[in-house]
């Protein structure tokens, strides 16, 4: 099971606003034009530092994790 996040002070399960700090290993591919292209990008570290809910604008213990269903569970059921 995954989780995903919900605000129990106002029901909002689709926008929260999210700080994190990440660290990354990532291939930067520069064109002869000199445009970037990031591939790659492996994720080494993340701290997810303050989130808010976007509706409300509740945050600390009013965001709760719940519980979500892989979808391959869900298929087995039907």
């Amino acid at each position: 099971m995954s989780t995903r996040l919900r605000c129990s002070a106002c029901g909002n399960l689709t926008r929260f606003d999210v700080v994190a700090s990440r660290r990354t290993r990532a291939f930067h591919h520069y064109s002869v034009a000199g445009e970037l292209s990031v591939e790659d990008e492996e994720v080494l570290d993340e701290t997810i530092e303050t989130v808010s809910c976007r509706w409300c604008g509740a945050s600390g213990e009013a965001i709760e994790h719940v519980a979500v269903e892989a979808p391959a569970d869900r298929a087995d059921r039907a």
